[in-house]
């Protein structure tokens, strides 16, 4: 058992999904390095092991599914005054992550943020509750992770140019067509990171790098032609920065995310961790040579990337209509419902279908723009 109860100078974390792949990181994380304390653990469904880790690390727990979803947010709010967190790693997946995220900085808590739906359905209004509320949010994900750590080493008044690396997934060499009729066992067959089925065929349709161009836009304020996405399979390289002198940094480190966690749990420190220390020379000269990789992403096998891009343009309700309609897609493809080509045909359509632009001026908008996105998306596949 990990005893947490002790927890005097140790910065308290409450884990939000705590059974999922971040989730799982974080709590690795707890257990190697003696100066987090976990005060409280989440899960949507799975109660059995969320009872056991509840157990390990002597701490309140909270499963979600229990409770009626207009309770959800005053839930998380009590969970959070129950736990008296420093920091919440918010690590749920999709747009249920949304309303814990607002939880989390309406009480005045740093948020470490793997749930890039907060930040694309929301990002504007988050952000103003992170001000009112004097806490920061610090981004999980490797890719803005090392963005994030890269303007703060160059300094953001000398970077004209983020470029997103994507591995491209297990289609990355397959032929358009053959892309369309891929089934989900292809899909899941992720050749670099261990993730959840939603997110890991998100990666195979490159709709999860669609929002990380638009979320990239808003956590670091860059407009979307100033974003770049490029192909490196090999997912060393996290992100790159380009200055105004033409010059590109980039942060690399092996494809663990147990990484960005501890950046975003040590903030603003850098500190020695339990994490074995990046060696390029045993990347590139070990056992096995490998080489570093970078291509154009072939957007017109993946036109969800260019679909994101879009929105990320037209901004306003625009971002909040593709990730619904790509939700509703992609969940219909995992249920068996449509083919995997059809999933950007959906989003596409969806966007096509109404004026999308506009001022998202508070919560209700946001839910009622995502409401109607994926009754529109959901007409598209029934009438498939």
């Amino acid at each position: 058992m990990v005893d947490t109860n002790n927890a005097e100078g140790r910065k308290r974390v409450l884990v939000l999904g705590c059974t999922g792949s971040i989730g799982t990181s974080t709590l690795d994380i707890a257990r190697n390095e003696p100066s987090y304390a976990v005060c409280g653990l989440t899960a949507n469904k799975n109660a059995e092991k969320l009872a056991l880790l509840g157990a390990e690390f002597s701490c309140p727990t909270l499963l979600a599914s229990a409770v009626a979803r207009d309770c959800l947010k005053d839930a998380f709010a009590s969970f959070i005054a129950e736990t008296r967190p420093d920091i919440i790693v918010n690590g749920i997946a999709g747009s249920a992550g949304l309303v814990p995220s607002i939880a989390a900085l309406e009480a005045g808590v740093d948020l470490a943020l793997a749930n890039k739906e907060s930040v694309v359905m929301a990002g504007p209004l988050i952000f103003a509750l992170a001000k009112k509320n004097n806490c920061r949010i610090l981004p999980v994900d490797s890719e803005h992770s090392a963005i994030f750590t890269l303007l703060r080493q160059c300094g953001r008044e000398n970077v004209d140019r983020l470029v997103i690396t994507a591995s491209g997934g297990p289609f990355r060499t397959w032929e358009k067509e053959r892309i369309k009729n891929a089934t989900l066992a292809d899909a899941l067959k992720h050749p670099t990171w261990s993730m959840g089925t939603k997110i890991t065929v998100d990666s195979a349709s490159l709709g999860n790098k669609g929002l990380e161009v638009i979320e990239a836009c808003r956590l670091f304020s860059f407009s979307a032609d100033d974003v770049q996405v490029v192909v490196h399979p090999q997912s060393i390289v996290h992100s790159l920065v380009r200055t105004r002198d033409g010059a590109i940094y980039a942060q690399m480190s092996e494809p663990d995310m147990k990484h960005p966690i501890i950046s975003a749990l040590s903030y603003p420190a850098v500190r020695e961790n339990f994490m074995k220390p990046f060696d390029l020379t045993d990347f590139v000269c070990g056992e096995t040579v490998r080489t570093l990789t970078f291509e154009k992403p072939r957007t017109d096998a993946f036109p969800l990337l260019s679909i994101a891009f879009g929105a990320a343009r037209t901004d306003g309700f625009a971002p909040i209509a593709f990730n619904a309609a790509n939700e509703v897609a992609a969940g219909a493809f995992i249920e068996g419902k449509i083919g995997f080509g059809r999933i950007p045909e959906i989003v596409g359509a969806t966007l096509d279908a109404e004026n999308w632009a506009g001022d998202v001026r508070d919560l209700k908008d946001v839910f009622e723009s995502d409401l109607r996105a994926r009754e529109i998306a959901a007409g598209f596949i029934s009438g498939s």
